[in-house]
């Protein structure tokens, strides 16, 4: 796979130059590669939010440089605008952004504004709108009719739309009820398995991280402190939790098992994995 997202020396100072000025990234430096599935997590304040606005231009780098698909993001500021067509970027409650008198217009936004044929923003419209559980019937209706997870959906189809290389989600989740957030991220990770984009993801939930990310990137105060696959990031539980970190409750199962003096893996992050390394350690006639 080729490297989709490269990030250098990135640092970004809120307020640059003024009394209060802020460092929210410091010295950073990683890349994605094309068709990874990222989760991002950190405490309140690490520079989650800061980080992933800087992949579609939204904050320019105080220090260092971005790279989308092997292009300097910043070489051309007159070319900003089309990264943000390359990169999708979802924010936390997209639904606010609603403003279309029917669903259809919504999704089709985008589209429009790439200057796209109708033909082509139909079949993006539909094709995005059958992706997120958007049905026929809600394309005609407003949006403001809809529930909170309905119009949640509509607004991730408005990006999806644009069929960007990347998809950008912070807490896309965020205040749905469980049925809603088992829907919303299901969806997005087949969106995933069927068009081998790029997605980063940021959220509070271990849980959802540890089920549906391959990579797992840690920010702690403006800095990386682990990147690596999901598992080995959650084999370091001990560490996520002294950072003030929480992890997926079964993980928190096994270190006790394994406090108690149980000879057991602690790289433990999903049931169907616990699941797994328990029959295994029974095979193997252990004490499981």
């Amino acid at each position: 796979m080729s490297e989709i997202i490269r990030v250098e020396n990135l640092s970004y100072i809120y307020g640059e130059g003024m009394p209060d000025a802020t460092k929210a990234l410091d010295d950073v430096s990683f890349s994605i590669e094309e068709g990874d599935f990222v989760g991002v997590m950190g405490s309140t304040g690490c520079g989650k939010s800061t980080l992933i606005t800087h992949f579609n231009g939204i904050n320019k780098p105080t220090k260092g440089k971005i790279f989308i698909g092997g292009e300097d993001m910043w070489k051309d500021p007159k070319q900003i605008r089309r990264f943000r067509f390359m990169v999708g970027l979802v924010f936390q409650y997209p639904e606010y952004q609603l403003f279309e008198e029917t669903v259809y217009k919504d999704i089709a936004f985008g589209p429009i504004n790439m200057g796209l044929k109708k033909d082509e923003i139909n079949r993006r419209v539909h094709r995005a709108a059958e992706f997120c559980g958007v049905t026929q019937k809600m394309l005609l209706a407003s949006p403001f009719d809809l529930s909170g997870g309905q119009k949640r959906r509509v607004a991730i189809a408005g990006v999806l739309a644009m069929e960007p290389k990347i998809l950008v989600l912070d807490e896309p989740a965020a205040g749905l009820d469980p049925e809603g957030r088992d829907m919303i991220l299901n969806q997005i990770k087949q969106y995933h398995k069927e068009t081998g984009s790029t997605i980063v993801f940021v959220s509070h939930s271990m849980e959802d991280i540890a089920k549906y990310a391959d990579k797992v990137l840690v920010l702690n105060a403006g800095k990386i402190e682990m990147f690596d696959e999901t598992e080995k990031v959650f084999a370091r539980a001990p560490e996520l939790l002294e950072l003030g970190l929480s992890v997926p409750e079964v993980t928190k199962v096994f270190l006790k098992l394994k406090e108690m003096g149980l000879d057991i893996k602690t790289d433990v992050y999903t049931v169907p994995y616990a699941v797994k390394t328990l029959l295994a350690m029974r095979e193997k006639g252990g004490k499981a």
